[in-house]
């Protein structure tokens, strides 16, 4: 890519994003934004080495890859945050050099993150229209020409969405329309979305789709970055494959199978793992018993034996992450007590939990499990410094050692084990953090959302993980959105509702049918001392196309609700 923005006169000088604002928006089908052969090192770290991708106005179109292989590299050079070392980058017909957001939004090219960042305390129409408010006489902001036009936007998304609310407290999906908002508000010809169905229910990743379908319609060009790829299927027309920091496929969504997507990814065919008869479970090594924190969770009672695997389910918000930090002794309970190889665990003490031989892995591996500023050996070495102190001191020989070991028996994938953690791609994060806790041998592990923003292969590996940990006498409780996910590893399904638990159901009865109408209150007509059955949205993802086939068969016999 050419070092410098031309003014205009010479014809093969790249042109000033500001020329781009006068240009006229391509005509549907046509390229609206090319990247061909851009590279960029950090150092000795090659992360991409020919990353080449082109969007097309009133078109969707899925970027795939591993975790690694250079999705957030490209992502970043679209943005302007980077800029690539070599390679071109053509906008509405014409080449630019992106010099930093700005230029990238003056270019119209917006990018939509997982979690979006707006000022809590503006509203929402302030939060779109932030640096560039209309004005009136005296150099006021005109509040209301603001907040009508905001409307009009969120008009055209289909979205009933105030303007005048303020920030604080919206959810990630109106988080990231008022983010849609703002790039259509800035004229944006092209969207990028960074994985923007993460943190979303069932019922938001339907409504964010039917919004992208509007900004198709309107002749945007739209890049989708998922590791879901059912999604793929659903919403987008041409997919581009990356591995190892290279493109490696280009094709119409149509004439591709799951299994061409996987394989173009990982460049192998992916093993087909069952999961294989378990050993008979052991003694009871986790009881929880009527746990209640008033207004979270109420009477929660269950038990996780030695070598089997427990899985909670239930929507965002029944109170699955709150249970297991409070058994954790992160966050306090008002009643009930949790008892560890039949001893009780001292309430609100994270250093009782471990001790009592308690692993537990979080939801967010960036802001809870892990430091981002420390490096790859201290991260693994965190959760056993006594175990490793000599004197007082903590040898970075012994932090070393037990790195390697750790990262060699999971297959880490880094270049020094003194770089920063944050160096790391998602998948190799999740890893360091479950070796932290393995390192320690837990009795039981609790493990929150284990394979949220990891590739396919990466997730594969985590669930083999999780099996044989059960297989070699752990006890494993399990918090997970992805049914699929739930079906295959667990051996009991508990269901949570409203801060309750509203079912349980073996591995043989268990679909996802049944588990999702548990979750919302559907199972049947319920007499009126149990739960009450006041539906809701469903929360649950689409089955992966990988996993899918594994999951248990259907079974008619009703839930066994839990007491």
């Amino acid at each position: 890519m050419s070092a410098s923005s031309g003014a205009g006169g010479d014809a093969g000088a790249p042109a000033d994003v500001g020329q781009l604002a006068d240009a006229g928006a391509p005509a549907v089908g046509e390229v609206a934004l090319a990247l061909q052969h851009a590279a960029k090192s950090f150092g000795a770290v090659q992360a991409l080495i020919d990353g080449s991708v082109e969007l097309r106005a009133g078109e969707v179109h899925a970027l795939l890859g591993e975790n690694g292989a250079g999705k957030s590299t490209l992502v970043k050079i679209l943005a302007g945050v980077y800029q690539p070392d070599s390679g071109t980058l053509v906008v509405a017909g014409r080449e630019v050099t992106l010099h930093g957001p700005a230029a990238a939004r003056a270019a119209g090219i917006a990018v939509i993150y997982q979690e979006p960042t707006l000022f809590p305390d503006l509203t929402v129409a302030e939060n779109m229209f932030i640096g560039r408010q209309p004005l009136r006489s005296g150099r006021r902001i005109d509040q209301g020409a603001m907040r009508a036009e905001a409307a009009e936007i969120f008009k055209r998304l289909g979205v009933p969405l105030d303007p005048g609310r303020i920030a604080r407290g919206l959810s990630i999906a109106d988080q990231q329309v008022v983010e849609i908002g703002k790039a259509l508000s800035l004229n944006a010809r092209v969207i990028v979305m960074d994985e923007p169905t993460a943190a979303l229910s069932a019922s938001e990743v339907a409504r964010l789709f039917d919004v992208v379908r509007t900004l198709r319609g309107q002749g945007a060009a739209v890049l989708f970055i998922s590791h879901r790829l059912e999604e793929i299927f659903t919403i987008c027309q041409r997919v581009t494959v990356m591995r190892d920091g290279k493109h490696v496929l280009t094709d119409d969504v149509s004439n591709l199978t799951a299994d061409d997507m996987v394989r173009a990814m990982v460049g192998r065919e992916l093993e087909k793992r069952s999961r294989g008869e378990q050993a008979e479970p052991g003694q009871t090594v986790l009881e929880i018993s009527r746990l209640t924190r008033e207004g979270v969770f109420i009477d929660i009672s269950l038990a996780v034996r030695a070598g089997e695997v427990v899985a909670l389910a239930g929507l965002v918000g029944s109170g699955r992450s709150e249970v297991a930090r409070a058994v954790f002794g992160i966050d306090k309970y008002d009643a009930g007590g949790v008892n560890v190889r039949g001893k009780p665990l001292r309430k609100a003490s994270p250093t009782g939990a471990m001790a009592a031989g308690i692993g537990f892995v979080p939801e967010d591996r960036r802001q809870q499990g892990l430091v981002m500023d420390m490096s790859v050996q201290q991260n693994v070495a965190l959760a056993s410094l006594g175990r490793l102190r000599q004197a007082g001191f903590i040898r970075a020989s012994s932090e070393r050692a037990l790195a390697s070991d750790w990262a060699a028996r999971l297959a880490i994938k880094y270049s020094r084990l003194t770089d920063p953690v944050s160096m790391l791609s998602g998948g190799n994060q999740q890893k360091v953090v479950l070796a932290k806790w393995l390192s320690r041998k837990p009795t039981v592990l609790i493990v929150d959302e284990p394979t949220r923003g990891i590739d396919i292969a990466t997730k594969a590996e985590v669930h083999h993980l999780l099996l044989q940990l059960a297989r070699d006498g752990v006890g494993i409780l399990m918090i997970s959105s992805e049914l699929p996910e739930v079906l295959l590893v667990s051996d009991r399904i508990l269901v949570m509702r409203e801060g309750r638990l509203a079912a349980e159901f073996t591995r043989s009865e268990a679909t996802e049918e049944r588990i999702i109408a548990a979750a919302t209150g559907q199972a049947e007509k319920q007499p009126a001392d149990q739960a009450p059955a006041d539906g809701a949205p469903a929360d649950q993802t689409a089955a992966d196309p990988t996993t899918a086939d594994q999951t248990a068969a259907d079974s008619t016999t009703p839930p066994r609700r839990v007491p």
